[in-house]
């Protein structure tokens, strides 16, 4: 089959279509014949060097897929041969075919074409996992979410919003502040022209706001625990900007009762992700299925321009998710 190899690891040129052997399945598994596969930050921390996969993963590049099924192991009856579905892969993604566990893959959502569901599984996996398992978010609870024009951010956006919540966003520039606007946030700001803390505190006060979704860390540690209310949440899933904040008050997190918790999916048990997969079938692809939250597609790539789309994503510029058509 052809799959992109990142070799060595380096910049987005060090990606090549290549041939290899064809995945082969175990237990629980099904083979995928992938039609699109989505692109994510930690596909080019990889690449770089600096997110290697877990022993038990595929040494490819890929953490989602969509496409057709191909074979499946002896002792899965969930799906059969032909079935389309999108799923979380443990690596592998960027390649004609890959393998997933039977548990986490889910059904096309009605209405969807393969290319918008290639886009669901990562953010939508992460979003629910750390805003709505690990930060609790309910109806009627605010919650501001870092980098909103991103995947991660566009999701946990309309997810939030369609649960009931009032959503902050921060964002680069003005176009960045439209998007998220139009896809349900509240308030976006740009924080290269405002204060986020002073602009947040200008709108609740004293109150707080309940959860708060980072990829940031760095500077905005400190500034993340002051802005929380009484009994806040705040959910780390990245450091893009460093793992530490000299500013850091832990006096902050006791006077309000905060909790700070935070998680990576990659690393997670089969059946951890499984129970995601689950809760995502039964509450948020309704939603899916009657447009209440879409994924938002910026640009799509032919597999063998993966080093395009990696350059693409390390500009920051793009408004939603970058994707792979492998086969369409």
């Amino acid at each position: 089959m052809k799959h992109i190899s990142h070799g060595s690891g380096g910049a987005p040129e060090v990606m090549q279509l290549v041939e290899g052997p064809k995945p082969t399945i175990q237990a629980g598994q099904v083979l995928i014949e992938v039609c699109f596969a989505g692109v994510n930050r930690p596909d080019v921390a990889q690449r770089l060097g600096r997110y290697p996969p877990p022993p038990d993963a595929s040494p490819l590049l890929g953490l989602e897929v969509a496409g057709r099924i191909v074979e499946v192991a002896a002792d899965v009856s969930s799906w059969k041969v032909g079935d389309e579905v999108c799923a979380l892969t443990h690596g592998g993604g960027y390649a004609e075919y890959c393998v997933a566990h039977a548990s986490h893959c889910l059904p096309i959502p009605k209405g969807f074409s393969l290319l918008q569901a290639a886009a669901l599984p990562e953010n939508f996996f992460t979003v629910w996992t750390n805003v709505f398992d690990r930060g609790r978010l309910q109806s009627g609870e605010s919650f501001l979410v870092h980098g909103g024009s991103s995947g991660i951010g566009l999701t946990a956006i309309q997810m939030a919003k369609a649960f009931g919540a009032k959503v902050f966003t921060t964002v680069g520039n003005a176009d960045k502040a439209a998007a998220c606007i139009a896809h349900g946030a509240d308030v976006a700001i740009n924080y290269k022209e405002q204060d986020f803390e002073k602009e947040i505190q200008a709108t609740l006060g004293k109150q707080g706001l309940d959860v708060i979704l980072d990829m940031v860390a760095g500077p905005y540690i400190s500034k993340n625990v002051r802005l929380l209310g009484i009994n806040g949440r705040l959910v780390q899933i990245a450091t893009l900007e460093g793992s530490k904040d000299p500013n850091f008050d832990m006096l902050q997190v006791m006077v309000k009762r905060l909790t700070i918790t935070g998680s990576t999916l990659r690393p997670r048990s089969v059946e951890d992700k499984a129970a995601i997969a689950k809760s995502l079938h039964e509450k948020v692809w309704p939603l899916l299925a009657i447009g209440k939250i879409k994924p938002v597609i910026h640009a799509t790539f032919s597999l063998a321009d993966a080093a395009k789309a990696h350059a693409l994503m390390e500009t920051s510029q793009h408004i939603g998710k970058i994707m792979l058509s492998v086969k369409a």
